[in-house]
């Protein structure tokens, strides 16, 4: 059940993932690797999630043009997310060249410049945003870059300022977009995205990050001991509640005046890990939802012992999605029966 008809509101970019058949022939030659068009982007893949663990969630994005177009929204009707957040553009949807490593780490190439998803305009934003938004979830490329990071911004500082839903960021860095040749032509360099993300966390009460994005925005955090301490920095910077994520390891749980928690991940068969931290944002927001901590106040009250239950949830829907090709997360029967079943 979710408190008062709340709903979580995901805000974010539409992506095309171009993931590689593993063992496809790729021609005589080899220049002719077969691959998959897969629906994806860090807000598709979170209110996908949660919609499939049945949590009310609207998915904030500008459609772009392009053939494959049609595909994505289909992609977040078929899993329940509410589509009056969609903004028709003229900008043509982005795309992701997807490589996978031996362990089904991957690795990307984008074709994004002129795309739709970094457009957002005040009116646009103000005409998608649910009036019963109890959390608002941004990050990733649309976050950082201009033009539509302003406007983003803004309504993550309204939405704050009046204490109206819970705000969730995450980073999402890709450094190919954020610094670089690539970087440089959307406006990017590695100290504007810093700026623009820190206009964002000081507002966060809810920080997801992973220690990849860690060790690009604060290179000197790559042992253990020093992403205890980011985590802690990142904590005292504002959020109520930093978890940092770090593959198949342990994930850190920071709160302000609290000792760094470490919560186990499950052991599975990895596939691939595309979408994983995107499905563990969907369930811990989404378990969120559904205890009715749509505010501050009940963040910061959270008992250690709930608020770990929520992350090992969140564990497990990251976990699964890992067992299978791109960014496929459990329906909540799946989710139930894994748990079940441990």
């Amino acid at each position: 059940m979710h408190s008062d008809g709340q709903m979580l509101s995901v805000l974010g970019e539409l992506v095309v993932d171009l993931i590689p058949v593993p063992g496809a022939d790729a021609g005589p030659e080899g220049t002719a690797p077969t691959y998959v068009a897969r629906p994806g982007g860090n807000a598709l893949n979170v209110a996908v999630a949660a919609g499939r663990l049945d949590a009310p969630v609207r998915l904030m994005a500008r459609l772009g043009t392009g053939p494959l177009a049609p595909n994505l929204r289909r992609h977040a009707e078929l899993s329940g997310v509410d589509m009056g957040g969609f903004i028709e553009a003229a900008e043509p949807v982005s795309l992701a060249v997807v490589g996978l490593a031996p362990d089904g780490s991957a690795d990307y190439g984008f074709h994004v410049l002129g795309a739709a998803d970094w457009q957002w305009t005040d009116d646009e934003l103000g005409s998608v945003l649910p009036s019963r938004t109890g959390i608002l979830h941004v990050g990733s490329i649309s976050s950082w870059t201009a033009p539509g990071c302003e406007a983003i911004a803004r309504l993550v500082e309204r939405l704050s300022a009046d204490g109206s839903a819970l705000i969730s960021v995450d980073p999402n860095i890709r450094p190919m977009l954020a610094d670089g040749p690539v970087g440089t032509a959307l406006g990017n360099t590695t100290e504007i995205v810093r700026e623009r993300l820190d206009r964002l966390v000081a507002q966060a009460d809810v920080v997801k990050v992973s220690a990849e994005d860690l060790a690009w925005l604060e290179p000197e955090a790559t042992t253990a001991e020093a992403l205890d301490a980011a985590a802690r920095r990142w904590a005292e910077r504002g959020p109520a509640l930093v978890l940092v994520t770090d593959g198949g390891a342990p994930v850190r749980i920071a709160r302000p005046g609290h000792a760094v928690l470490h919560w186990r991940t499950p052991r599975v068969t990895v596939v691939d890990t595309v979408g994983a931290g995107d499905s563990l944002a969907a369930g811990l927001l989404s378990g969120l939802l559904a205890s009715g901590i749509t505010d501050r106040t009940a963040l910061e009250a959270l008992p250690d012992e709930e608020l770990l239950r929520l992350v090992d949830d969140a564990a497990l829907i990251a976990a699964l999605n890992c067992t299978r090709v791109g960014a496929d997360p459990p329906t909540r029967a799946e989710f139930t029966a894994a748990r079940a079943d441990r």
